[in-house]
């Protein structure tokens, strides 16, 4: 599989709540913080979204999709110095066909999902990710818009086989979402060029070393050799893969190898004696030190808090 792939299947992302949401007159909702990727469209209106921590806020016009993988508080609003009403008020109110209607509704729809993310160290992957994604309606989106579209007439109608279909529609909408982020980092230079994990896959270089090390985590991996896979001398792959992606080269690496051997420790019940080599380690030792390091415990520690 590619990275991306890679990564989404650890997270193992499950849609638990895809709905959606109609505002009328004044308004304003505040969200709370929350574990996981939320994932929305505007399909009519337009309405602000402010996220904590993030200087400026963001006006969401239809069409329009934005992402939000940190988990921050966020409000939602027709105005902003508007006293927000909380989330939990809003949505305990029935759904019709699919939607919350808050004040009548009628000056903004949208739709989405939340994600709930399995892998308990998902905040390791997702601190790559800006806390706002923000898609601006563009042409090229045409999938995109056709999810949203798709979703907002399975929750309507309520066929059978509804509740599965808005599941996968969900799914579609969260990597073509990635996936136009990916594309924006890419066509950028210089300061305007994307920073990031996702920015590197998308760039020929970083992608190359990237799928390399994705494509084979036990592989004794050497900058030397992860530079000649990008093209580049060593020096100056060390600086621009550190620039794009936050952390280095092997930082990275161990990094994914330990997500890798949390998966493994809780699902495939594996000895640590099979694991570690199947990662690229000779001894249980040099393992134990690199996972309590990234993981914040021993892999014993790890497999019997998890699995508790």
């Amino acid at each position: 599989m590619d990275p991306l792939s890679d990564v989404l299947a650890l997270l193992k992302p499950r849609s638990y709540v895809s709905a959606g949401f109609d505002a009328g007159g004044d308004w304003a909702v505040r969200y709370p913080s929350n574990v996981g990727i939320k994932c929305y469209s505007i399909v009519s209106g337009q309405c602000w979204l402010a996220v904590d921590g993030v200087a400026e806020p963001t006006l969401l016009t239809a069409g329009d999709c934005f992402l939000l993988p940190g988990g921050r508080p966020f409000v939602m609003a027709s105005d902003l110095s508007l006293p927000p009403t909380d989330s939990a008020e809003v949505f305990a109110a029935p759904r019709v066909a699919g939607v919350i209607r808050h004040n009548g509704g009628g000056a903004c729809l949208m739709v989405g999902s939340r994600f709930f993310l399995e892998h308990s160290h998902a905040g390791i992957l997702l601190a790559m990710l800006p806390p706002v994604v923000h898609l601006r309606r563009e042409p090229d989106q045409e999938a995109l818009l056709w999810s949203v579209k798709r979703m907002m007439r399975e929750l309507h109608e309520q066929r059978p086989g509804s509740a599965l279909m808005a599941e996968h529609l969900a799914h579609m909408m969260l990597i073509l979402a990635l996936r136009l982020h990916m594309e924006e980092g890419a066509k950028g230079s210089g300061a305007d060029a994307g920073v990031g994990w996702l920015f590197a896959l998308a760039d020929r270089q970083m992608g190359a070393a990237l799928s390399a090390m994705h494509a084979q985590p036990a592989q004794r991996w050497t900058l030397e050799a992860l530079a000649q896979r990008a093209g580049m001398s060593r020096s100056a792959f060390a600086l621009k893969f550190k620039t794009m992606v936050g952390a280095s080269a092997m930082e990275y690496l161990t990094r994914w190898r330990m997500l890798l051997a949390g998966d493994k420790l809780l699902h495939s019940g594996a000895p640590i004696s099979v694991i570690a080599p199947s990662l690229g380690y000779e001894s249980e030792s040099a393992f134990s030190t690199a996972f309590k390091r990234v993981m914040g415990s021993s892999p014993r520690e790890y497999a019997r808090k998890q699995g508790a």
